[in-house]
C-alpha cells in the first residue's frame, strides 16, 4: 500500500482465528544493510502472460531473463527513486540496467516498479504471511486490469518483486485534481448511456479475482492505479483471502428477485470443477460451461469463504466487519459500493471525525445521498446500484450470491460490453498524463533514454 495524505490508516484490531492482519505502520526498507546473496529469477519460473504477449516492457524482462541463464537478480536493475511506501514494503521506480535497447521509438525506456520487503522487519511484526500471500496471488494473475509479476528474487534479507509501473498515479490522487474533487457521473462517460469507465473496469477485475477464489478486502481509490494508456490496475493483495469458487451455469426462472426487480432469478446447475487460488491452473471440464445457451449465466463466486480477520480501511469496511462478525465475499461488493459513491460524490457515505464513530456509523446509520433527488437518469441508476451494494445485510447485498453476474445486469451498465472494455479507449480525464504504449513490433533501439514524470506506483 502507498502513503496517502488525508486517508485514515488501516484497521489495527484483530479477532481470534484470524488468517491475516491489518495494516499498522509503514515498513521502512533500506538498502544500506543489503548484501548481494541472491536467489534469482530463473527463466523457467517466468510464466508467459498471454495478455502481455505484445507488451514491450514484458518482452524486455523475458529477453533479459533468458539472456542470463541464472535468472535476474537485483544487480540487473537500476533504482531511480522511491515512489511509495506501504505496510509491508517500499516501492521503487526502476529499470533494467541494460534496457535501453528495449525502448520504443519516441518513448522512454521501460520502467518498472520494484516492491522491496524487509523480511526481518516483517518477522518482528508477525506479518510475513501477508507478503507471502501477495506474492502467491501475483503469480496467479493474468488479467489486463491486474498486476503482472515480471520477476522475483531474494537479496540478503530482502524479498523483491518487479511489477508494472503505472505512470497515471492512483484514483485517490486523481480525484483530488478534479473539479469539486469528484468525478462527474457524465464527464467520465463516453455518452449518456455508458457507465463510468473506471468503475466498470474495477468490476471486471473483481469478477476475475472472485473467479479465482480471491476476496480482495482492500478496495479503495488509493489501490486503484492508472496505467499510461488510461486503463486501471488494482494493487496490494497482502490483505486478500484465498478460498474456492465453485463454478455454475444458471438458467433464468420466471420469478425475479423481489429485492432487485431489474434482475432475473436463476436456477443453478453446478459443475464438478472448483476454481481455487490453491490450484495452479484453471481447466474447464464441463461441456455445460463451454457451450452456454442464450440468457444463461456463468457464475464462479467464493460464496463459502469465511474469515474473522478485522482488516481494511475504516471508511471502506462492511458492517459485518465493523461489528466484529465473520465475513465472506460480500465485503468486496460493499467496498465496491463505497468506491462508486466516493468517486461520484467526492467523499465516503459514512465518514466521521474519528475511526470509532465511522465504524459505528457504518453499522447503525442509514445510507444517505448529498441531495434528496438525483439530477439525471444516470445518477438515478448510480444511486440504485449503490443502494443495492450498500445493503447492511450481507446475505441480501447485491453481488453476494452470484457476484459480478448480478452486478453487471444493473441498468447502470446498460449499453456497455464489459467483456470488450479493455479494447476501448479510456475517456480523457483532467490531470492524467496520457502516454503512448508502443507495441512490440515497433520497438527500435535507442542509445540514450531519459526518465519521465511519474506520480505513484
Amino acid at each position: 500500500m502507498l502513503e496517502n495524505a488525508g486517508r485514515d490508516s488501516e484497521l489495527s484490531l484483530e479477532t481470534v482465528n484470524s488468517s491475516s492482519m491489518s495494516s499498522e505502520s509503514i515498513c521502512s526498507t533500506s538498502f544500506s544493510r543489503l548484501s548481494f546473496d541472491f536467489l534469482p529469477t530463473s527463466p523457467e519460473s517466468l510464466t508467459l502472460k498471454p495478455h502481455r504477449s505484445s507488451d514491450f516492457a514484458y518482452s524486455a524482462i523475458r529477453s533479459a531473463t533468458f539472456r542470463r541463464k541464472t535468472g535476474l537478480t537485483f544487480r540487473d536493475f537500476r533504482l531511480i527513486r522511491r515512489i511509495g511506501s506501504g505496510d509491508i514494503g517500499t516501492v521503487y521506480l526502476c529499470r533494467l540496467r541494460n534496457g535501453e535497447e528495449f525502448s520504443g521509438e519516441d518513448d522512454d525506456p521501460c520502467f518498472y516498479a520494484m516492491k522491496v520487503v524487509d523480511k526481518e522487519a516483517l518477522a518482528m511484526k508477525k506479518k510475513v504471511h501477508r507478503a507471502e500471500m501477495e506474492r502467491k496471488i501475483l503469480k496467479m494473475l493474468d488479467h489486463p486490469f491486474l498486476p503482472t509479476l515480471y520477476a522475483e528474487f531474494e537479496a540478503s534479507h530482502f524479498s523483491c518483486i518487479v511489477m508494472e509501473f503505472c505512470s497515471g498515479g492512483d484514483l485517490h490522487s486523481l480525484r483530488h485534481k478534479q473539479p469539486h474533487k469528484r468525478f462527474s457521473v457524465s464527464s467520465a462517460r463516453y455518452c449518456a448511456r455508458f457507465p463510468s469507465f473506471m468503475q466498470a473496469e474495477v468490476l471486471v477485475a473483481l469478477e476475475y479475482l472472485h473467479m479465482l477464489g480471491i476476496i480482495y478486502r482492500d478496495l479503495k481509490p488509493e489501490n486503484v492505479l492508472v496505467r499510461s494508456d488510461g486503463h486501471i490496475m488494482l494493487s496490494d493483495f497482502d490483505l486478500s483471502l484465498c478460498s474456492n469458487a465453485i463454478p455454475a451455469v444458471e438458467s433464468p426462472d420466471s420469478s425475479p428477485d423481489p429485492a432487485f426487480p431489474h434482475t432475473l432469478s436463476y436456477t443453478r446447475q453446478h459443475s464438478t470443477t472448483s476454481f481455487s487460488c490453491f490450484s495452479k491452473r484453471l481447466k474447464f471440464r464441463s461441456r455445460k460451461i463451454q457451450t452456454l445457451q442464450p440468457n444463461r449465466l456463468f457464475v464462479a463466486e467464493p460464496v463459502t469463504a469465511r474469515s474473522c480477520s478485522f482488516v481494511g480501511t475504516h471508511e471502506y469496511v462492511s458492517p459485518e466487519v465493523a461489528s466484529g462478525c465473520s465475513h465472506g465475499n460480500a465485503v468486496d461488493w460493499w467496498a465496491y459500493g463505497i468506491f462508486i459513491y466516493e468517486m461520484i460524490y467526492g467523499h465516503t457515505p459514512f465518514a466521521a471525525p474519528s475511526n470509532e464513530v465511522t465504524l459505528r456509523s457504518i453499522v447503525k446509520n442509514p445510507l444517505t445521498f448529498p441531495t434528496p433527488t438525483p439530477s439525471s437518469t444516470l445518477e438515478h441508476h448510480a444511486r440504485d446500484l449503490i443502494s443495492g451494494l450498500l445493503n447492511k445485510d450481507p446475505n441480501s447485498r447485491l453481488g453476494s450470491k452470484r457476484g459480478a453476474a448480478d452486478v453487471k445486469k444493473h441498468p447502470f451498465f446498460k449499453g456497455l460490453n464489459l467483456a470488450l472494455i479493455r479494447t476501448l479507449t479510456p475517456p480523457e480525464v483532467p490531470g492524467l498524463r496520457r502516454q503512448k504504449t508502443t507495441p512490440l513490433c515497433s520497438i527500435k533501439k535507442r542509445s540514450n533514454g531519459h526518465s519521465t514524470a511519474f506520480d505513484y506506483f
